[in-house]
């Protein structure tokens, strides 16, 4: 299990200190939401503002393309910290070239779906890529309510894994709680990316531990 804390919440004024808040709580990804105001209904940042992370912090960077024409921005989000590029499969006309383009740059590729797709939109994909990632809120915001039909989204892809024998990691992004993530984790979920329920929390080194703790007492 590991929990990816979204910078898209995060403090623009003091991120460098609010990372380094969450890596020394013991987080183990950044997740870096990217917006282009285009695929989704808003603009975030870009590959600038993840780049200047990059020595300020020990933990990967786990990248969310929410954006057109992925290919074109792929080599600026490169880095020696990027672990995963995932972009959407509604954005991507040619999905297995675009998972082999991230592959070819020495970084693990993924897909990401959202919530009204459904996983076989993903099946002649799985076997090239190292993540998938369920959207369980509609991407462009922070801070929205879980959808409950992401579960069966992640028991679906789990089944899919044993069945082909496949390795690809599940991902879930959207309304992640403390209430709800043992449930995600149950369904088969394994990257956990929160955003709001960790950077706004009133005490956000103890939140992160509080992910933790659920992470390592589940059944």
């Amino acid at each position: 299990m590991e929990l990816a804390p979204s910078i898209l919440s995060a403090d623009f004024s003091r991120l460098g200190e609010d990372v380094k808040q969450i890596e020394n709580a013991g987080a183990h990804l950044i997740h870096v939401d990217v917006m282009d105001g285009h695929f989704v209904p808003n603009i975030s940042y870009g590959a600038t503002v993840m780049k200047s992370l990059c020595g300020r912090t020990q933990m990967p960077f786990d990248v969310h393309l929410m954006i057109e024409n992925p290919d074109q921005y792929i080599g600026d989000f490169v880095t020696e910290q990027t672990e995963y590029i995932t972009v959407h499969q509604e954005a991507c006309r040619h999905i297995n070239r675009t998972v082999q383009h991230i592959r070819s740059m020495d970084v693990k590729p993924g897909v990401a779906i959202n919530p009204g797709t459904p996983v076989s939109a993903l099946e002649y994909v799985l076997e090239d890529a190292d993540l998938i990632l369920i959207m369980s809120v509609n991407p462009g915001f922070g801070g929205q309510k879980f959808i409950p039909s992401a579960i069966r989204k992640a028991q679906e892809l789990k089944g899919l894994r044993e069945k082909y024998g496949l390795d690809f990691r599940i991902e879930i992004d959207g309304g992640i709680n403390l209430a709800n993530v043992k449930t995600v984790i149950d369904a088969g979920v394994e990257i956990i990316v929160a955003g709001s329920s960790v950077f706004k929390a009133e005490d956000v080194p103890a939140r992160v531990q509080e992910f933790l703790d659920i992470f390592e007492n589940r059944e």
